[in-house]
């Protein structure tokens, strides 16, 4: 078990009186992360952890829509996309010192009014470490008939046609094959079709992409390419998710979609939101917590009393902080 010194803990204890439930722990969700950061406030091992990993996802961040960039740029010069996405305006929401649940109710108190047998388009966007999953994760449990959009399966069923086209024409899988012909071609083949009260992406109008989506499209050879097969094709897929929201959306289905703001400006919707956190410490306090309290879960056991699992706490940020 990891151990602190009895006057650091002593003193710290006498500082900060707080309790650590085990059961708190053990839960390691929102209201984990929310406990873990309130028990070590004011620790200082705990702000350096936080401001290492705020600082880490504001470059994560910056890296990866640098990378996105040059794909939305690459289907604005193909004719794919237009240059103006005419993005509506977007609402902040700062999620500081706010729950889960607050956010989200936050959030489902400022939509806009929706024409009769129409869902909402919720459009979700923020760094990473705001709380978009679990925010995410809110919104579907209150919407009803609510479906979470992801490009994940679009962008793999595009990697498996391509590739089926490369083993068939005998040709090596690279960048180069991704021409704008093969690519109208591969998106030709996709379809967005109901099934009673479903829907799904279909391949060649048979092939629902739910039945293969955990076999045939995770093979590590196509894990390996969709990275490849994305950097080229943002502005195709994005323009079958509009047109699959549009879909749900006159089904009456309430969509909600997350991710970054390049893509989603171009998914047509009032709703639009962003998750801040301006400060970098503070954006780094939930990555920091989750690390925290899972570190503490393992040095911790079901009979440890309140104290115990507050020191075991306070011990792993001092041993994750740099």
């Amino acid at each position: 078990k990891v151990t602190v010194s009895v006057l650091y803990w002593k003193t710290f204890r006498r500082t900060f009186v707080r309790a650590m439930q085990f059961a708190t722990l053990k839960r390691q969700d929102d209201v984990t992360s929310t406990a873990v950061c309130s028990a070590l406030k004011g620790n200082a091992a705990f702000k350096r952890l936080s401001e290492n990993e705020g600082n880490l996802i504001i470059q994560r961040d910056r890296e990866d829509d640098e990378k996105l960039g040059v794909g939305i740029q690459l289907a604005v010069k193909k004719g794919v996309l237009p240059a103006d996405s005419g993005v509506t305006p977007v609402k902040k929401i700062s999620v500081v010192g706010k729950s889960a649940d607050d956010v989200a109710s936050e959030l489902l108190s400022s939509l806009g009014p929706r024409d009769e047998g129409k869902g909402a388009v919720i459009v979700l966007q923020g760094l990473s470490g705001t709380g978009k999953g679990t925010t995410v994760g809110k919104l579907s449990a209150a919407l009803p008939n609510c479906v979470c959009w992801s490009n994940g399966n679009v962008f793999r069923s595009v990697t498996y046609l391509v590739s089926e086209h490369c083993e068939a024409e005998k040709k090596e899988f690279s960048a180069a094959v991704l021409t704008p012909d093969l690519l109208a071609l591969t998106m030709k083949r996709l379809s967005f079709d109901r099934f009673g009260d479903d829907f799904d992406v279909v391949i060649d109008g048979k092939t629902r992409v739910s039945t293969i989506c955990n076999t045939l499209l995770k093979t590590p050879t196509i894990s390996s390419r969709v990275p490849t097969v994305a950097g080229q094709t943002q502005g195709e897929v994005v323009l079958f998710a509009a047109s699959a929201v549009k879909t749900l959306q006159e089904a009456g289905r309430n969509v909600i979609l997350e991710g970054r703001a390049q893509t989603l400006n171009y998914i047509p919707s009032p709703d639009r939101f962003e998750l801040v956190i301006e400060d970098p410490a503070l954006l780094g306090q939930r990555r920091a917590a989750q690390r925290v309290m899972a570190e503490a879960l393992a040095n911790c056991k079901e009979e440890d009393t309140d104290d115990q699992v507050l020191a075991n706490v306070v011990a792993a940020a001092s041993k994750l902080a740099p």
